[in-house]
């Protein structure tokens, strides 16, 4: 492999081995239409690639389209929207909405890829506040399995499928998404060390306080035991450090946060009045390719017994290190939409990721996963981590059933049943 093809299969995720037969880097939507034809003319599976941060597994031949080359963004302030495409990561959308006093529905990581996410729904960090990004895609430019770039808006079924189904309909090569009237938020962490206060205590504590908030307030509960290594900041070496992260656009967000900041003794507290350009800060997301597996389970309720046990089993005597992320959900993520996003009932999504292996850490997470399974309804599509050779689950039947239905029509030879990452 040369160096420049080296450097198109380069990801964020750097678990899994990325060795397709032919490696395309596409600079257009015209590009990827003759990337497509190429792979349907062979019968060649395609893969996807902008940022690799959610890569559901290995890609073993067929055709790999490269979409970072695809990376402008087009701000239109009048009409609040935004044209994106196939490349580019939140940060820059971020960056080009700003100036105009708005700001798009990103997720904590700004370096990951914008389309990809949206296509899987889009949970981002004001999600209750403003329902999923897929909730506010104006229209898609898409390439189908025939070859064929296609415009879609509200309405189609596959606009329907599209935005929620995941990545099995086609390659998206630009989105044009609503932005929102956000110059600044009130938001940041409380953290607390896990061996001073006890976490379950804590989660319960965070989970009565989710029912006191209004739904212009997203926030998620945090566990993660770091290891003692010399790379890692003084302060977080061998500790087991437990937070809860917020983002609100009220102006009483001290006050809200009050019973959380008296239930103990914080190792750090940011929360403050910040500009929509920091935050990314809240959870000051990794940034450093490196190699990670994880899953996801979305709740209809959270048995805080239950979850508790899950804490203690994924804590620091787990014999790996075990990141944590307890979403709370509700408010406009409930809000029906004319998109394929399943589970809108749920309440809270549990996010698990580890390192190391798939078979190491399928051993570690799946009993820590069957804990939650009275309360389960499903699973995210943007959060399986390696998880690619599981797909129940990621939609409900009804869904699933009627997104099959599109990829027969639309993707028949099966081009694209792998998924693609954000």
């Amino acid at each position: 492999m040369n160096t420049s093809t080296h450097d198109e299969v380069t990801s964020f995720q750097t678990g899994f081995a990325l060795r397709p037969d032919h490696v395309v880097p596409v600079r257009s939507s015209e590009d990827v239409v003759a990337a497509v034809r190429l792979a349907a003319d062979a019968r060649l599976p395609v893969s996807v690639l902008a940022t690799g941060h959610g890569l559901p597994g290995a890609v073993e031949g067929g055709v790999l389209v490269g979409t970072r080359h695809m990376d402008r963004v087009t701000v239109d302030a009048r009409a609040r929207t935004a044209r994106v495409q196939a490349g580019v990561r939140w940060r820059d959308v971020v960056a080009a909405a700003v100036p105009h006093g708005l700001a798009p529905l990103n997720g904590s990581a700004p370096g990951v890829g914008a389309v990809s996410s949206t296509l899987g729904g889009g949970l981002g960090i004001l999600a209750r506040e403003f329902g999923y990004a897929a909730d506010h895609v104006r229209s898609l430019d898409v390439v189908t399995g025939d070859g064929e770039l296609r415009h879609v808006t509200e309405g189609s079924e596959l606009y329907w499928g599209l935005l929620g189904g995941g990545h099995h309909l086609g390659v998206v090569t630009e989105l044009e998404i609503g932005l929102v009237p956000v110059r600044t938020l009130y938001g940041g962490s409380l953290v607390f060390d896990g061996r001073e206060v006890a976490p379950r205590a804590l989660l319960r504590a965070y989970e009565e306080w989710t029912r006191t908030v209004p739904s212009t307030l997203t926030s998620s509960f945090a566990a993660v035991p770091y290891p003692d290594l010399p790379a890692l900041p003084p302060q977080l070496r061998g500790r087991y450090v437990v937070s809860v992260r917020v983002a609100y656009t009220g102006t009483d967000g001290n006050r809200l946060l009050a019973p959380l900041r008296e239930f103990g003794p914080v190792l750090a507290d940011s929360l403050r009045e910040m500009p929509y350009a920091d935050s990314h800060t809240i959870h000051s997301d990794p940034d450093v390719p490196h190699s990670y597996y994880g899953d996801s389970a979305v709740l209809s309720a959270l048995d805080v017994e239950r979850a508790g046990e899950l804490l203690e089993r994924t804590g620091p005597d787990a014999g790996a290190m075990v990141v944590v992320q307890i979403n709370h959900l509700g408010g406009a993520l409930a809000r029906p939409a004319p998109n394929s996003v399943p589970y809108r009932e749920g309440r809270f999504l549990v996010r698990l990721l580890t390192m190391g292996g798939r078979q190491q850490a399928r051993a570690l997470l799946d009993p820590a996963f069957e804990l939650l399974a009275p309360d389960t309804l499903g699973r995210s599509v943007n959060f399986a981590f390696g998880a690619g050779d599981r797909t129940e689950r990621l939609h409900d039947p009804e869904t699933r059933k009627r997104l099959a239905e599109l990829e027969s029509r639309y993707d028949p030879a099966s081009l694209f049943r792998r998924s693609v990452s954000a």
